[in-house]
Order: structure tokens, then C-alpha cells, then sequence
């Protein structure tokens, strides 16, 4: 799944001001194949036999989607989030029209926080939240907020049958309860973390080696000698790790970049220092040995995700890596080729140091989970035809209407799994097809990773590879392999206001500085004496503290996994 380009890196804390209102629980105001291109004649969706049926009332006693109007509100808790019109674009019209179903944005207004604060104050919250999982959800829940979704799950079979019961025991709450509906949650490895390479230069230098963390620097060494005006390496948005994180991949078998960052690392059935990490401390030793000879990006701390695509979209650099290098490999491997057909942008195999198994090797994470939830609070007059909706959007139906359009233009019918069957005009009319896409992303808040990972990946593996689209090829080759499963690492986090959150807020402060003088350190032996400062300082503010309420929620978690 390509959805990295639209998540933000924002994360929204309720502060102060939350453990105060959160006191108040008087803001709760209800109950709780090939095929023609022709559009078809109309627009009316079916689902496949294989598939669960749009919520259809019958002996369960589930309400019928579309049997009469419903009508919400909803809130995306981001600073950056800005919902658009419902029914301003062609699949939520669609939705709006025959499911009869009506969003009424409430809007951050760019300070999402504040925003938050003044409804639960003022006891007008949104019918439903959609926001980060974790110690703000809890604080919501345990106000009794929000309303939970156990005595849905049966009447409304999507959530139960997509999401799974080891990821849903993972969103139980203290209670037992479910109150959260996953967004991009998946049961099968997806990302897009790794290496992206200059076709043009890497062929022109012959195609070496690229397997080793020595065949790596020795071909940056090539570049820089070869092509003085070209970034040798550019690890993206180093300031948040990325490309860093990747490189931190490459020095231990099976270590995962969600050691980094989560700030810990797992010795036996504890959370242990990362700065005392050999792993830790061997990656950057590497990434400072770059940075110092000039094969890294002298900007790697400092540049913007601007600067990123402009040096993609450019090629003028040779290496690119990070957390998401296919959404501007994309775009930049058609920009090349409009100039010179034969460059573009290509993915290899994570790099790892000699000796080690390259498929041990993880370039990147993904977590059953996905990204963020969304909460039906107690505000909602009729929550369980809200979660009727939101079961619908991420069955197959909702799902296809929602990602690809409404049938009849891009897609035709359904095949047996209930993947739409698409039309000749989903590779004839890229940029109408992408114009669409693009008018729903900011809807998607219950994606179905795997029904659309399944679904477009089926469909591309039948053209040939030029008409394959770039990522889903080089998803198929190189990512999806690549990616390491991380959800017994997820909602480590302490909740802000606690002892241990305000020790993390101080550590991460302090991890931050070091990895920076790291990076800067003028020789090996100069980056290790940072790293053990840095290891001193961590102790003297309580990091230990801070191991071992993760190493209690990470235990938490494989419990929770087994189901127990």
C-alpha cells in the first residue's frame, strides 16, 4: 500500500488540559479479464458471493446500510487534516447518494490539540474522532466518552473477518472492551522501506556489487569520484531517522528499525539501552563515516521532504533510502524518463554487512494495526449506524467504491474474492484514474491494507512489466519482502502527563542531540564516546524507568497477541 505520502508525521497530545476536563462526563449527550471500457449503464454495486454482504438486516439483527438516511459528524484530530466536501468528489457522491449517508466535517483549524480540549470542555464532542491509537484514547475511554463496539462485531461482519482476532485483542482496552476501528491494518507484510538507486548512473558505472555495507560505501566512493555534482547518498528526512533507520537494518540479522524507533531494544524478555546497543552503535558509526567523507548529504539533518523530491524528481542524487523512497521514486522515474528513456529509478535488496544473511536483513517495518483509529464517542445519537458505516468502508465494497471510483469506469464487476475487475481505461487513463484516487485520500480512514494490496497486485502481475506501475513492481520484487513485523512493539509509549512520559519527552530530547553529535563526530572512537555520554546523561534522568514501563507494555502486548 502506497499511503505514506499522506501520513503526516503529527502527533497530537492532549496535554494539561486534558487531565483536567477529562474529569467531566457530562458531555455526553445520546446513546450511547479484459473488459470494455464503457461506463455502465448505472452505478449499482453487488457484492461477490465470496464476500460478507453490505450490513443486511436478517436474524442478527443488524441495521440495513442505505435503508434510511444517516447523518454524522466526524473529526481527524491532526493539525495538518483538513477534511474536504463529502460528496464533493465522484465515490463519496456515489456513497452519499445510495447509501444515504451524510459527514459533517469538524475541523481542526490547524491546532488540533486546543481544538480537542474546547469540545470535551465545552461536552460537545464529535460523533466520531479518528486519531492516534494510545494513551489519549484511553484517556477518552476511561472518561466513559466513548462507546464500545463488542456488541456490533457480530452484526456487522467486516471488522471481525478483515481485521482478525490477534489484532483485535491488541486494541482491547483495560476494560476488555473494543473502542477502536483500525485504519490500514493488515495481516500480511506491505511498505515501502529501502534503497532507491539512479538507474542511469549505477548502470553507467558498470553495475557493481551492491550486496555489503562495504560494496555500499565503495560504490558512493565511485559516485563521488565519478559525478562531483551528484549526492552520493541522500538518507531522506535523517532528522526523524529514515534513511538512518535503514542503515540500522543492515548490522544485525533480524533487528528491526522499530528498535530505533522506540528508543529500545530487546535483550531476552527485557527493553534494554540503545545506546548501549552493538548494533546501534555500529550503524552509526557507519552513517557518521559517510557523513564525515562527503557521500551523505551535507543536509541530511536539515533538509525539507521538498528537497527530497527535488533532488528525486532532478537525479541528482545517486542513493536515496528511507521510510517510504517509492512515493517519490514513482514520480521522479517518470520525470527522468521523459528526458532519457533508458534512466529512471530502480530498488535493491537491503544492503547488509558481510557475513550476515541478507534475508534476515529488514529495511523496514509494518505493524497489524496500521496507522490510527477512529472513535465513536457518546455524543452520536445512533453510534451503531455509524459503526455499520464504518464496517461497510472497509469490506470490499466500500473499499473498491472508495480507493477506485464508483463502478463502471475504471472497474467492472468482481471476481470470486470480490477484487474489482478493472477496466481497460485503469491503464489507458492514468492521470484520470490518479485524479480520482487522489480525491478520496483524505476519506480513507478505515483502509483495508490487504483487500487492496491483494487486489491491485493480482491485476498488475497479469501485464507485462513496462505496463506494470513502478511501486507495485518493485512492491512485488524487493518491499513487501523486506519489511519486518513489528506489532508487538506498538502503544509502548507512556501517556504524557505520567512520570515515565515526561522522562521519554526529556530522553527523546536527549537522543536527538546525540545522534546528531554522532553523525558530526570526526572518527569512529569519537562517535562511541558520544554514545556512552549520551548512555550516562539517560541514566541520570531515568531512562531505566522509562525500559522498564515499555518492557511491561511490550510484554503486555505478547500476551495479548497469543490471546491471552
Amino acid at each position: 500500500m502506497k499511503m505514506s505520502r499522506w501520513r503526516k508525521s503529527a502527533t497530537i497530545g492532549l496535554a494539561s488540559v486534558m487531565a483536567i476536563t477529562l474529569a467531566m462526563t457530562g458531555c455526553s449527550s445520546g446513546n450511547g479479464n479484459k473488459t470494455n471500457n464503457e461506463p455502465a449503464a448505472t452505478n449499482s454495486q453487488k457484492p461477490a458471493e465470496s464476500e460478507s454482504p453490505a450490513n443486511t438486516a436478517g436474524d442478527s439483527g443488524a441495521w440495513k446500510l442505505g435503508s434510511e438516511p444517516l447523518k454524522f459528524s466526524f473529526y481527524g484530530h491532526y493539525d495538518w487534516y483538513s477534511m474536504p466536501a463529502w460528496g464533493g468528489d465522484e465515490a463519496t457522491k456515489w456513497i452519499k447518494d445510495n447509501m444515504k449517508v451524510d459527514i459533517t466535517p469538524v475541523q481542526s483549524g490547524g491546532n488540533a490539540a486546543q481544538k480537542l480540549n474546547t469540545m470535551i470542555a465545552s461536552g460537545d464532542l464529535p460523533d466520531v474522532i479518528w486519531m492516534d491509537r494510545g494513551a489519549d484514547v484511553e484517556k477518552l475511554r476511561e472518561a466513559g466518552m466513548l462507546v464500545p463496539f463488542d456488541d456490533y462485531l457480530d452484526k456487522y461482519p467486516n471488522f471481525k473477518k478483515w481485521v482478525g482476532e490477534e489484532a483485535i485483542n491488541m486494541l482491547r482496552s483495560k476494560d476488555g472492551k473494543i473502542y477502536q476501528f483500525p485504519n490500514w491494518y493488515t495481516s500480511q507484510p506491505n511498505g515501502n522501506a529501502g534503497y532507491l538507486l539512479n538507474k542511469k548512473i549505477y548502470e553507467e558505472l558498470g553495475k557493481p556489487a551492491l550486496e555489503t555495507t562495504d560494496d555500499f560505501y565503495n560504490y558512493l566512493k565511485m559516485v563521488k569520484e565519478k559525478y562531483p555534482n551528484v549526492t552520493p547518498f541522500n538518507p531522506d528526512l535523517a532528522i526523524d531517522g529514515q534513511g538512518l533507520d535503514v542503515l540500522y537494518s543492515a548490522f544485525g540479522e533480524d533487528y528491526s528499525p522499530a528498535y530505533v524507533s522506540n528508543r529500545a531494544v530487546p535483550t531476552g524478555d527485557k527493553l534494554t539501552s540503545l545506546f548501549l546497543d552493538p548494533v546501534f552503535r555500529e550503524s552509526m558509526q557507519f552513517a557518521s563515516k559517510l557523513f564525515r567523507e562527503k557521500l551523505m548529504s551535507p543536509d541530511a539533518l536539515t533538509q525539507t521532504k521538498d528537497q527530497v523530491k527535488e533532488q528525486a524528481y532532478n537525479g541528482t542524487a545517486a542513493v536515496f533510502a528511507g521510510a517510504s523512497p517509492t512515493e517519490y521514486g514513482a514520480v521522479g522515474d517518470a520525470e527522468l524518463k521523459k528526458k532519457d528513456p533508458n534512466s529512471g529509478y530502480m530498488m535493491v535488496w537491503p544492503v547488509h554487512k558481510a557475513g550476515l544473511d541478507k534475508n534476515k536483513i529488514w529495511a523496514g517495518t509494518y505493524t497489524q494495526l496500521g496507522w490510527n483509529v477512529s472513535v465513536i464517542t457518546k455524543s452520536a445519537k445512533d453510534p451503531e449506524k455509524i459503526f455499520a458505516f464504518l464496517d461497510y468502508l472497509t469490506g470490499p465494497e466500500g473499499t473498491r467504491t472508495l480507493f477506485w471510483g464508483p463502478e463502471g469506469i475504471y472497474w467492472k464487476g468482481t471476481d470470486a474474492d470480490g477484487s474489482p475487475i478493472f477496466t481497460d481505461a485503469y491503464t489507458s487513463d492514468v492521470e484520470g484514474r490518479t485524479k480520482m484516487m487522489d480525491a478520496t485520500v483524505n476519506f480513507q480512514w478505515n483502509g483495508n491494507t490487504v483487500f487492496i494490496d491483494t487486489s491491485k497486485m493480482k491485476f498488475e502481475l497479469t501485464l507485462p512489466e513496462e505496463q506494470q506501475s513502478w511501486e507495485a513492481r518493485w512492491q512485488n520484487a524487493i518491499t513487501w519482502k523486506t519489511q519486518k513485523n513489528a506489532t508487538e512493539f506498538i502503544n509502548l509509549a507512556p501517556a504524557p502527563d505520567s512520570e515515565e512520559g515526561i522522562i521519554a519527552q526529556t530522553f527523546e530530547e536527549l537522543y536527538k542531540e546525540a545522534r546528531a553529535k554522532a553523525l558530526y563526530a570526526k572518527s569512529d572512537e569519537e562517535v562511541l564516546a558520544i554514545l556512552d555520554k549520551a548512555q550516562k546523561d539517560a541514566e541520570a534522568i531515568g531512562y531505566d524507568k522509562l525500559l522498564a514501563y515499555k518492557t511491561t507494555k511490550w510484554q503486555e502486548n505478547l500476551k495479548s497477541m497469543k490471546g491471552n
